[in-house]
């Protein structure tokens, strides 16, 4: 497939990055996540409810309501609105199709937010009623949930690429260390090597590690356009670039490869840069394997070479070369359900416009945010990518 190069995003900015802070487990709801994300923007930004004309949002927990609801709730009457139930690819497609619809002029400020709420059994619950692959041909039957599904992903790309634990435990290692620089996340406890690989083992190659705790929270941004950005006198970030491709590769047996393969050339011709140019990279960490296949597919290393790209390359906060998943990302920072999704892109936007929690990466210019999601058994269908610049430059 030939990916032709997308139209460009310019006078589109984004503001406004906004953490609600994770829970492990929370009684509130999925509705209070995203009244609360929705404040602290309008708070950050110095606007009113009544300023906000369009709203994207992504949950897994939000049902039975649904955007139209949270409208409902927050009292705004909003002239575009978007749900966006695609998980860990969420974010940046939020970003996309809200940055079409101001350029379009369908809204003016237009509020992303992805937020979750994490109930006692809650997880069991999502695992089952997940898809109806999930739940007719996979869970009765004894899968093991994500965990299971990405034991066989782990396993099969080892095998096929020699990749070991301890090279996983290369990804796992820095961002524990970026967590405990970073104000938000869930998990500091210290972890060196020795801890990793003796872990308790999850599923197959899968051990502790190696896997996401679920909890609550929120993540959320603002795009406007760059002149509403300057008016407001709000620092901001461009979006130089960004594509998304979904059930890519249909016919691989088993998952190796994704949509970024197809449409990373047509992303940095439309950004006009490179991988060697990006400061700093955020992969969607649910589990290390993804992270290698991202790094590979975006072009940061040729395929099945990741393992020695992250032996070669300290890519800890406060290194000098390409920082990745500067906040610990969801393997030390929690997975908040779809929040999960929009995680990379609000932590881009923080480190690009100075805005860091703890944890700020020195003099960023570019940073480039991959997003995976819906995974049913043996492969994650979405593949989204962004390249964000800090604005003014």
């Amino acid at each position: 497939m030939t990916r032709k190069r997308p139209s460009s995003y310019e006078g589109i900015a984004l503001v406004a990055p906004v953490t609600v802070p994770y829970e492990r487990l929370s009684e509130r709801g999925a509705q209070w996540f995203f009244g609360k994300a929705l404040a602290a923007m309008l708070t950050a930004a110095g606007l009113k409810k009544s300023d906000i004309d369009g709203l994207g949002v992504s949950s897994f927990t939000l049902a039975p309501d649904s955007i139209i609801t949270l409208c409902e709730y927050f009292k705004i009457s909003p002239r575009w609105i978007e749900q966006i139930p695609l998980g860990g690819a969420s974010g940046v497609i939020a970003a996309r199709r809200a940055a079409r619809a101001v350029q379009m002029g369908d809204a003016e400020i237009i509020a992303c937010i992805g937020a979750d709420t994490s109930k006692a059994d809650g997880f069991r619950e999502l695992v089952e009623n997940f898809s109806s692959f999930s739940a007719k041909a996979a869970y009765p039957y004894g899968a093991a949930g994500p965990n299971g599904a990405f034991s066989l992903i782990t396993q099969h790309y080892m095998d096929k690429y020699g990749t070991t634990r301890e090279d996983f435990g290369g990804i796992c290692l820095s961002q524990r260390r970026n967590a405990q620089a970073y104000d938000h996340a869930l998990i500091k406890k210290p972890l060196d090597r020795e801890g990793y690989l003796a872990a308790r083992p999850i599923a197959g190659p899968v051990h502790l590690f190696d896997c996401v705790m679920p909890c609550a929270g929120a993540e959320g941004f603002l795009v406007m356009s760059v002149e509403k950005a300057k008016e407001l006198n709000l620092p901001y970030v461009t979006i130089e670039g960004a594509d998304e491709l979904h059930n890519a590769y249909f016919d691989d047996p088993v998952q190796y490869r994704a949509g970024w393969a197809e449409f990373a050339p047509a992303l940095y011709e439309q950004a006009r840069c490179q991988p060697s140019d990006m400061d700093l990279l955020y992969t969607y960490d649910d589990y290390p394997v993804i992270c290698m296949m991202q790094m590979e597919d975006l072009g940061f290393c040729a395929k099945g070479e990741a393992a020695k790209f992250v032996r070669d390359n300290d890519l800890d906060f406060d290194s000098p070369g390409l920082v990745h998943n500067s906040s610990g990302g969801q393997l030390s920072g929690g997975q908040a359900g779809s929040a999960a999704g929009y995680m990379g892109m609000v932590e881009a936007i923080r480190q690009l416009t100075g805005q860091a929690l703890g944890n700020q990466v020195k003099d960023p210019t570019l940073a480039l945010v991959s997003g995976y999601g819906m995974v049913n058994y043996d492969r994650g269908l979405c593949s989204t990518a962004a390249i964000l610049k800090k604005g003014g430059l």
